[in-house]
Formats: structure tokens, sequence, C-alpha cells
């Protein structure tokens, strides 16, 4: 018995020290060694309780204190995610520090604040940043251009708009830096985006991302207006692009002869006249100043008039330069599968019907629609009905929940801590159904059989017994006789009651008796007892 009561005061123990343990929730995850440690360490200051899972990457605390937790946490710069920012400058000394550490702790301090801007994305988990800038050089020409390289850990997929605004948000921040020189891998080690791409390439993206970024868009729009059409889940879409990764540049010089319009004009006008003289030739009318024809008549022999015009001319030029850049759309092909429509007859069969020509030529030209389909550089497009091979989904009715079943929705943490109850409360019935109930049997079976457990008399040669005494108030039980075994009639009731009053006197001088002997053994104790019934008889 007190091994049984030792071990149903453990176990009722376990069962209340378990119940009274609080719920516990992630409070961070995914840490360094350098987080877990300083967060460790404000906890136990705090005297909060915590447990460590995950190789000790996981901190699990009371979950009813998580926000005010990580708003405190968050207020101390805690987790800073493995990396230093321009915290560095606040724990060194800028006096005994030489440049060379000082441009170090610059370039550290800015790649550990570039990670943690990264990981502010919902889909980047952690983030590392590596960055290569030269040093300055005297002439221009020998100056090489910076580098980046970025490790990515991510919950899922990046899409082509999410890596160039990683590229450009760390282009943005240094100096120098072009989005092209920017390398991007994940945790997988796939490629993201190519630093070593030329200034030519497509945005930092080769021919075949863009080709399945088209693809991918295209799809999402085709089966979005289809799906409104047809029900969801019951289209398939299949979208085939091809690019031209050709890069063409071209002049063109055009002059237009009709418009003409005058640049300058120049007009010149000469008149010149001979003339013949008369008489000799004298010292007189050689001297400066001397009159012409003196010393003779002279006549005019000749005389000639001459016009000159230069007119220059503009002549209207048209200069073009024309650049296609690679990655332009060639051709496309679409391929649409629809399902037909599935309705039950009066005896419960689901029938299919296949859709309408109409039907099919209105879904193509919303197709066409959505494509920006062009005949004219061979786009090809396909809608084909045919009966999927999986169950239909408009066979199942939708039903919307009630308010009941929304506040019957648990989360995963919520079925842990009732599957937990459910296996306590089981350990439970099971100790009292195994342990405690037979306990309570052996406890209260004499009592409760006391009164059956009464001696058997004789009377007038017949056994009776003592169920008959205390029970059976109908007193139509058989009486059987010890030397045959016959059943015997049952008596009249006065006489049942006289046998009744007779085992209670014989039961009443046994009592005597034995209270008898119980005084002559314990005389001093039968006096006091005498004695204190005596004084409060009295006293009443």
């Amino acid at each position: 018995m007190l091994a049984v009561t030792l071990a149903l005061v453990g176990f009722f123990g376990f069962v209340m020290l378990r119940m009274s343990q609080p719920a516990m929730s992630v409070l961070f995850s995914d840490l360094s060694q350098q987080d877990v440690s300083a967060i460790l360490k404000d906890l136990d200051t705090r005297g909060v309780k915590y447990e460590l899972r995950g190789d000790g990457q996981t901190i699990l605390v009371d979950k009813t204190v998580v926000p005010r937790l990580r708003l405190d946490l968050a207020s101390k710069g805690i987790p800073a995610g493995g990396g230093v920012g321009y915290e560095i400058f606040d724990k060194g000394d800028a006096f005994s520090s030489t440049s060379f550490v000082q441009n170090i702790n610059h370039l550290r301090a800015l790649e550990g604040e570039l990670s943690r801007t990264i990981r502010s994305i919902s889909r980047v988990q952690a983030a590392r940043v590596h960055l290569v800038i030269p040093e300055k050089r005297l002439f221009e020409r020998d100056r090489e251009p910076p580098r980046a390289s970025i490790a990515l850990k991510l919950a899922g997929d990046l899409d082509a708009a999410q890596v160039r605004a990683v590229r450009h948000l760390v282009s943005s921040a240094v100096d120098g830096l072009k989005p092209e020189r920017v390398s991007i891998v994940d945790e997988r080690g796939r490629l993201l985006a190519d630093g070593a791409q030329s200034e030519n390439g497509i945005a930092g993206l080769g021919i075949e991302e863009r080709q399945v970024g088209i693809e991918k868009r295209l799809k999402l729009q085709i089966e979005d207006i289809v799906a409104s059409i047809v029900g969801h889940g019951r289209a398939r879409v299949q979208v085939s692009a091809a690019l031209d990764s050709n890069r063409i540049e071209s002049r063109s010089e055009t002059f237009d002869p009709e418009s003409r319009v005058v640049r300058s004009s120049q007009n010149r006008t000469e008149a010149s006249t001979t003339t013949e003289g008369g008489g000799a030739v004298t010292v007189g009318n050689e001297l400066p100043g001397a009159q012409q024809g003196q010393g003779g008549n002279a006549a005019p022999k000749d005389s000639s008039q001459k016009n000159e015009e230069v007119v220059n001319y503009e002549i209207s030029r048209t200069t073009r330069t024309e650049v296609l850049e690679g990655g332009r759309v060639k051709k496309l092909s679409v391929a649409v599968l629809v399902d037909g429509t599935y309705t039950r007859n009066p005896a419960g069969e689901i029938a299919y019907q296949p859709r309408s020509n109409e039907e099919l030529e209105r879904i193509g030209q919303l197709v066409r629609t959505a494509v920006g389909f062009d005949d004219a550089r061979g786009d090809k497009i396909e809608v084909v009905n045919l009966r999927f091979a999986e169950a239909p989904p408009a066979v199942t009715d939708l039903v919307e929940q009630s308010l009941m079943q929304q506040l019957l929705s648990f989360t995963k943490e919520d079925l842990v801590r009732f599957a937990e109850l459910g296996v306590i409360s089981l350990l439970v019935l099971m100790v009292l159904m195994v342990v405690v109930r037979p306990l309570l049997k052996q406890v209260l079976a004499p009592e409760q059989g006391a009164a059956r457990m009464i001696p058997s008399f004789m009377r007038n040669g017949v056994m009776v017994a003592g169920d008959e005494l205390t029970g059976d108030p109908a007193g139509q039980r058989a009486l059987t006789s010890p030397s045959d075994g016959l059943p015997m009639p049952s008596e009249a009731p006065s006489e049942r009651m006289l046998a009744v009053a007779q085992i209670k006197g014989q039961l009443k001088a046994q009592s005597v008796e034995k209270i008898g002997q119980m005084v002559a053994q314990n005389p001093a104790d039968s006096v006091a007892v005498l004695r204190g019934w005596i004084h409060e008889r009295a006293a009443a």
C-alpha cells in the first residue's frame, strides 16, 4: 500500500508539473553562435526560462513573452545576423588605429549593413556580401571598377525582378559599382546573376533567364483568364517563347533635295572702260596730280561690265541610329488544354460533356489578346478540349466554413498540445481503473459485506442463511436442507421476524460479552470512561 501510494503521488505530481509548464514558442531560429551567446546572456539576466533546439540555433521561450522579448532585443541590435555593421567604430579607438585598419573596418561595416538590408526581403533568410574595392590609382585609365559577390539562403525562389532589385541595391550603396558587376548565388549553388557579363548584356540576365521569365509571365496570365471561365484547376497551359539573341545596330542618313534652305548669298559687280589717249608723252603728264588728257584729246576705245552672284543652299538631312538589343520575342507557341463539364444524372452518376466549338473559339480569342498574338511573326495558339484523367474538381461541393468550423480550425501547436493532454488523460484514466479502483474495492468490501457475514443458524432443523435475515424483503427465497439439498418452502413473516429478533439478541449478547472482557482486561481505562460519561451527563 505504501509503494502504491508513493507511485500515485509521483504520477499525479508529474501530471500537475507537466500541465503547469508554459507553452514554449520560437523566439529566434537559424542563429549564429555570436547571436545565440548574446541572446542567452540577456535571457539569463532577465531570469527568463528558455530551451535550445536544432543544434543550439533555435531558442524557445514562453509564448506569452515572445513579442516583448523580440522588441527589447531589437532595440539592442540583437540578433546581428552574424555580421557587424557600423557599430564596429563604436568599439575601437580611432586615434590608435591606422588608416589600413580604418579602411578594413569600413569595408566590413559596409558588407554587414548590406547583408542586414538584403535579409529584410521576405524570402531571404541569410545573406553574405563580399565587396572588392580596388585602391585608387593616379591615372584614370589604370583604375579598375569595383565588384561584389552575394550569397543568399532562400526560403523559396526569387524572381528576376527581385534579383535585379538586389543588384541595384548593392550597386547604389557602393561608389562606382555597376549592377552588371554584381554576382548572386543561392545556397544550392545556382547562379542567379552573372557579374562577369558585359555591359551589352540584357540587364544582367542571360537569354535563358529572360526566356523563362517571359514564358512564366505569359503562362500565369493565360491561366488566370482561362480559370475564370472553366474553373480553377481545370485548365493546363504551356507557353514556348523563341527569343532572338542577336544585337543589331543600324545607322542611316537621308537627304531630301526638295527641301532646300538658303544658307548664304554673295553678289559681285565689276565695270571697266578702256580709253585711247593722243599727244606726246611729257613729264607733266606723268607727274602726280596731273590732269589726264593734258597735252592732247583722248577718246574712249572699249567698256565692259560684269555681275557675279553666289548662293549657298542647305539641303535637309536625316540621320537615324537604331540599336536592337537581344532577347526580342521572335515567335510564341501556346497550348491550352481545357476540361469539359460534369453533371449528375438522376441516378447519381457523373456524366461528362465536352465544350462547344463556340466556347473554345471565345477562349482562344481571349488567349490571343492576352499574349499579344502577332500573325506576321508566326505565332501559334491551340485550344483543345479533352477529358482530364483525374477526378473532376467540379463534382466536389465547396462548402463555406461556418463560424464554428473557423473556431475549430486549430494550428499545429494547438494540435500538439491537445495530443499531450489526451495522452496524459488516458494515463490518468488507466491509473484510476487499474490501481485506484481495485484499492477502493478492497477497502469498501469489508464494510459492505459486514451485514452479509452473519453466521447461519439452525431453526427447526433447517439452515437459515444470513442473506435472508438482512435482505430479501419479499421473503421469497427458498430454504435448503443440509441433508438433501432440496428447496424448502419459505416460512411465514411472523416466524421470520421472531428468527431475526432472536439473532439480534444473540448478537447483542455477544457484544456485551466482548465489552465485559475489555473491561476486565483494562479496568483503569474503563473507570475513566465511565467517569467521563457521568460528568457529561451531570453537566447536561
